[in-house]
């Protein structure tokens, strides 16, 4: 059997194959069906397109998926365990606690204590925000606007705290 009239492997999704060529003398011969796939709806290719679009700024995007997670979560952990609420109320105390830690253990200047107090704000309304969703119900009156207020202040924070340069490497005595 000769190399043109054997099939060749087509790799998948592959729109092009490659036809044998026919000989003058041999009409008779057997046809072939060439079958080339549809091209995917534009809707399907929009959806990949995002879908790429949002892994590639995944880093970026951290602080919504975050929030955009803790919505279910809470709508979860509200229907099956209210008292949960219970235990994000202690734990957004520990925030405040840490800050007050480490101003007291590692004195810094006036923009490290603004960072650190800014931070420590942010996750004690956060896990504040957790611990009433989980208690009271993720879509009770003012919690989806207290949501949205914290995923704007945390993205926000998020985007600029990547864009600042480092001042300078910590040193070894600072990690320790």
């Amino acid at each position: 059997m000769s190399s043109r009239t054997r099939s060749h492997k087509v790799r998948a999704g592959s729109s092009t194959v490659r036809i044998p060529r026919q000989s003058r003398w041999r009409r008779s011969s057997t046809p072939f069906v060439v079958v080339v796939p549809e091209r995917p709806p534009l809707s399907l290719e929009l959806l990949a397109w995002f879908a790429r679009l949002l892994w590639r700024h995944r880093i970026r995007l951290a602080p919504l998926a975050l929030a955009t997670a803790a919505w279910p979560l809470t709508a979860l952990l509200h229907a099956l365990a209210w008292w949960s609420g219970l235990l994000f109320a202690v734990a957004a105390v520990l925030p405040l606690g840490w800050m007050v830690h480490v101003n007291a253990h590692r004195p810094a200047g006036q923009s490290a204590s603004r960072w650190r107090l800014m931070s420590a704000a942010v996750i004690t309304a956060a896990m504040g925000w957790l611990a009433l969703a989980a208690s009271f119900g993720p879509t009770t009156d003012p919690l989806p606007l207290t949501w949205l207020l914290i995923t704007i202040t945390t993205q926000t924070g998020w985007s600029v705290l990547r864009r600042m340069p480092a001042s300078r490497p910590a040193s070894r005595k600072e990690t320790h």
